[in-house]
Formats: structure tokens, sequence, C-alpha cells
């Protein structure tokens, strides 16, 4: 699998260009997605609307107060009603203080919604992930996948927490300012009839340009990921062969679109607001200069221009701030287009509707006349027949690129054969529950993986419930358990991510280890030994094939000197076996397998 992920890997600029342009998501249908989260919190949304009512309307209540103030204090000298003009002021005070209270108590409570929605989509985007093919990881960056679940859900949840909010309260101020400006004086309103619908054509007009910016801007920030990750795992490799300059410049290529990418997305996105501040402003001096016309002509009064002012800027303050908002959300719905088109994804190819469980397995496989191919029309793998009778060791043989592993991924359905067929006791694997075929074997790969905990749970990661007799006893077979009991605190001892702590050879043997703890009829090494030294591979080949007794165990060896003692030997070359028998027979033949051992011992492989 690794292989064939790297190869993937490498060519990825297509697939990704594929990806990049792929037909946008409809806008409706991002929202209506978001409400299914939105939804299942529906008591805190009608409580984050009465507060946000409740608050805008004690806070709208002030410039009407403002402006009853000023008529209290008269016209002229000695016509002041300070007990009105106090009490005015005092309400409004008071009306504040209790508004900003409410908006404590909302923000606390769209807070606390965020979270739960938050955790509830990273939750199912991480579901989705465990249930999708191997074929999907092979053909992304782990970096991308990662920006899903990390830069683009943090960034659909700010946009929850703080645009939800701010539309909220915006929807409220501008209606109740709306009216209130109808009360004091309704002539002046005719001139929002063309500030407003110039600001909804301008900012409809510009979102429709950056949205496709904004999806740009997540994609090229996901390509920087996968990137930075690919580089941080392979860090070692790069100073070995002295790339550091070709890493460099590749850094700076993908570094550098992803920043234009930002720039440009932020620079459109940015240009709402001030331009929408603008048209707001136009607004605000008709509204004076109309508003003194009406004074002059006795149409109102001192308090009720101030009011008027005073509502117009509440009135024009959330359009321009809901301006900004619709730049932000183009990258919030550009975040969120990714997380849905990822929980999108086909999952596996579920069970037949009458798959049946496999029981009681002997190890009994077949594989005839199976073709496949990873893209269409591209075979890998043609006219593939094979017998591994049960307790037999099957060993895979051939050049890089001629199908072993993809025949491993077959037997284990990572993939599905384009046709043919694969039985284990004369069942055929696709008329019985997945689960369970693979709950039969037990495998160790050539890339092993390790998991930040102690020695002993990584050593039972696949069999939770082993006793410390039982792991210490599969560690021993592994000859790892010398090096367990030197560790600090021997099996409880704390290995890193990844196990970075230890070198790759005891990582390898850790991994085999945990493979011999699993009480499986079938056994799969895909060059389980490639970090190990010769001595020592030599003694767990002679352990496995004491564990392998009653086993049907298929192995991927690359130093043939391995699997001399194997039952039967698969030499593949492009997807087609060439050659099978034992080793004896093989080398008699003086075939494609006698010249593969001979290249071997002439290199000292």
């Amino acid at each position: 699998m690794s292989n064939r992920a790297s190869r993937l890997t490498k060519g990825d600029l297509n697939a990704n260009a594929r990806r990049e342009n792929v037909v946008s998501m409809p806008r409706s249908q991002i929202l209506k997605r978001l409400w299914q989260y939105l939804g299942h919190h529906r008591l805190h949304l009608v409580l984050a609307m009465l507060l946000a009512g409740g608050a805008n309307l004690l806070s709208l209540a002030g410039p009407r107060l403002s402006g009853l103030a000023i008529d209290a204090l008269g016209t002229g000298k000695g016509q002041a009603d300070f007990d009105k003009l106090f009490l005015y002021c005092a309400l409004m005070a008071l009306f504040y203080a209790l508004s900003a209270l409410l908006m404590y108590l909302l923000s606390r409570i769209t807070l606390n919604l965020t979270r739960h929605i938050t955790y509830r989509m990273r939750r199912d985007a991480f579901d989705k992930l465990v249930t999708l093919p191997v074929g999907y990881f092979d053909g992304r960056q782990a970096g991308d996948i990662i920006s899903v679940l990390s830069y683009d859900i943090d960034t659909v949840n700010e946009s929850l927490s703080t645009d939800f909010l701010q539309v909220l309260q915006s929807v409220i101020t501008v209606a109740v300012s709306l009216v209130m400006m109808l009360l004091i004086q309704p002539s002046l309103v005719g001139i929002f009839a063309i500030t407003v619908p110039l600001t909804v054509i301008y900012t409809k007009w510009i979102t429709t340009r950056t949205r496709p910016m904004f999806r740009k801007r997540s994609f090229k920030l996901g390509e920087l990921n996968g990137f930075m990750e690919e580089m941080m795992g392979g860090h070692k490799t790069t100073k070995a062969y002295g790339r550091e300059e070709e890493v460099l410049e590749r850094f700076e290529k993908i570094n550098t679109e992803a920043a234009q990418a930002y720039t440009t997305s932020e620079y459109y996105g940015t240009m709402i607001g001030p331009s929408v501040n603008f048209i707001n402003n136009l607004s605000l001096a008709l509204v004076s200069v109309f508003g003194s016309l009406v004074y002059l002509q006795g149409g109102m009064g001192l308090g009720d221009i101030s009011s008027f002012i005073q509502y117009s800027r509440k009135f024009s303050g959330p359009i321009n701030e809901t301006a900004n908002i619709v730049g932000d959300m183009q990258s919030a719905f550009a975040a969120a287009e990714r997380v849905f088109r990822l929980m999108d994804e086909a999952p596996e190819k579920p069970d037949a509707p009458d798959a049946l469980p496999l029981t009681q397995v002997q190890g009994d496989v077949r594989m005839n006349q199976v073709h496949f191919s990873y893209v269409p029309k591209v075979p890998v793998i043609r006219d593939f027949s094979m017998y591994a009778p049960v307790g037999s060791l099957t060993a895979i043989v051939g050049p890089t690129g001629a199908g072993k592993t993809t025949l491993i991924n077959l037997l284990m359905r990572f993939y599905d054969v384009t046709s043919g067929d694969i039985t284990v006791d004369n069942q055929d694997i696709y008329q019985v529950q997945r689960a369970c075929l693979r709950d039969a074997y037990t495998m160790v790969l050539q890339d092993s993986w390790l998991f930040y905990g102690t020695v002993r749970d990584n050593i039972a990661y696949a069999c939770p419930g082993a006793t410390q007799t039982q792991v210490e006893a599969a560690a021993r077979a592994a000859h790892i358990h010398s090096f367990i009991t030197k560790l600090p605190k021997g099996y409880d001892t704390l290995i890193g991510d990844d196990g970075v702590s230890i070198s790759k050879g005891q990582k390898q043997l850790l991994t085999i280890a945990r493979a011999m703890l699993v009480d499986a009829p079938m056994l799969i090494l895909d060059e389980a030994t490639s970090n190990v030294d010769t001595q020592t591979e030599r003694r767990i080949q002679q352990a496995m094939r004491e564990l392998m007794a009653g086993r049907t165990a298929f192995v991927i060896a690359h130093r043939l000197s391995t699997i001399e003692n194997a039952d039967n030997i698969l030499v593949m070359r492009d997807g087609n076996i060439v050659e099978q028998g034992t080793h004896p027979e093989l080398m008699a033949r003086k075939g494609f397998y006698a010249q593969l051992y001979a290249a071997q011992f002439e290199t000292g492989e």
C-alpha cells in the first residue's frame, strides 16, 4: 500500500487540479446542511434569539431617549426640564446596562452552541473517514485531509460563533431602526430606498466573484499542509540526499501559490466592507442635508433630528457589518463545502444483503482468473490464479510494481477485483461479511505503525484483552522482549508518536509481536522484516514458522534467501504469475526466479 500511495502522491498534481476545479456546491445546499447541525439545538437557538431581541430592543431605545432628553433641554434659557432630562438619562444608562448583560449571556450561549456543533461536525467527519476505502487515502495527502478536520471545521466554527450572532443582531437592529425612523419622519426614509438596493446589488455582484477565490484558498492551504506533512515525515531522507534546496524551491512555489490565493481572496473580500461603508456614509450625508431642510420648515425638532440620525446610523451600520460578514462567510462556505464533500465520499462498498459471517475459518484460499485495475483500462493484475492450501506458506516475489502488495489488498478486500473470484474455504469473499474476512487475517506491513502509548498497549492493539503473559510471549517470539525489559519502565514505557523514540527495526519488531498475539487462521507479511538485520530476521523466521503451524501464510519477500522453505513461491511480473513452485523447483527451471535469486546473490542482498 505504501508504494501505491507514494506513486499517487507524486502524481497528485492532476488529481489535485481535478478536485480544485470540481463544480461548486450550491450555497443553498451548504446552508441547508449547516442548519441540520443547528437544528439539533433548537432550544439554544430560541433562547439566543430572545436574548438578541431583548438586548437590541433595549439598546435601540437609547436614540429615542437621547432625542427626548435633547427636547427636554428646550430651546432657550430657563426652558430646560431637568427632571425629565435626568429621567431620560437614567433610563438610557439602565437600558444600556441591561443590554450589555443580555449580550454577555448571549455570547455564552452562542459559544456553547458552536462548541457542540463543532464537536458533532468533527466527529461526523472523522466517523466518515473510518468508513472510507483505502483508495481514498492512497489518492490524497494526509495533510490535506487533516486540514479539513482542523482548519476547515474551525473556520466554520468561527463563522457560526461570530457571524451567526452578528447577522441575528443585524436583522433585529435594521428592522427596529426602520420602524422608529418611519415613526419619526417617513419622508426621510425614502433615501434608503436608493442606497439599500444599491448595497444589495453590489454585495451580490462581488460575492459571486469572491467565492471561487475562497474555494481556491482552502484548497491551496490544504495542499500546503499536505506538502509540509510529507516533508516533515521525510526530513531525514531529504538531508541524507542533500535535497534541501529542491525542497525549499518546491515549498516556495506551493507557499507562494497559497499566499497568493489567500491574498487575492482577502483583497476582494475586504473590498466589500469599505465599499458598502461608502454607500452608507452617502445615505447619512443625505439624511443630514434633507433633515436640516425639514427642520427649517418646522417639520422636525432637534430631538427628532438627533434620534433619526442615530437610528439611520444603526440602520446603516448593520448593513455594513453584514457586508463584511458576507466576505467572511465566503471563506466559511468554502470550508464547509470541503467538509461536506468529505462526508459525501462513497464509503467502502457495503456487504451483499445476504452476506454470511465467516466462521471457523480453516484458511483454504483460492484466486481464479482475477483481473484488477486502479485506473480504468490500466490493468495491474491480469488473469491471476493461485491456490494456498490450509496451513501453507505462500511467498510472493517479483520486481517493484509487479503487483505483490496489490495482491494482498485484494485478499483483504481493501480493493475489489475488476473480475474473477477469490474464495476462503470455498466461500466467495464477496458473499461473506467484510469484517469477518479481515478478522481472519493478521498482518504486518512494511511500513510499521505505532501510536503514542505504552509498549504493552501497542503490542496488544489488535487484542486489547491480552494478559501480560501473552504479551510477553509474543514479544519473546519476536525477539524484542530483552530490549523492552531494558526500557525505563519495561512494558509500561511510553513510546513517542509513531514510535519516533525507538529505532525503525525495533518498531518493526513490535509490530511483528503485535501480529503474533492475534489468533487468526491466516497471516500476511508484507516485507515485514525489511528493517531488521539478517541474523535477527532468520531468528524471526524460525519463530514465525512455529507460530504459523496450522495457519495459511502469505509473505511478500524482498530477500529471496528468507523464503527458501516456502511451500509455494509465486513469481510475479507485470501483474501475472510467470512461475510458481518450491525454491528447488524454480531454481532447477533456471527461469525468471533463478535470475532474481542470482542477481541478489551477486549483489550480496
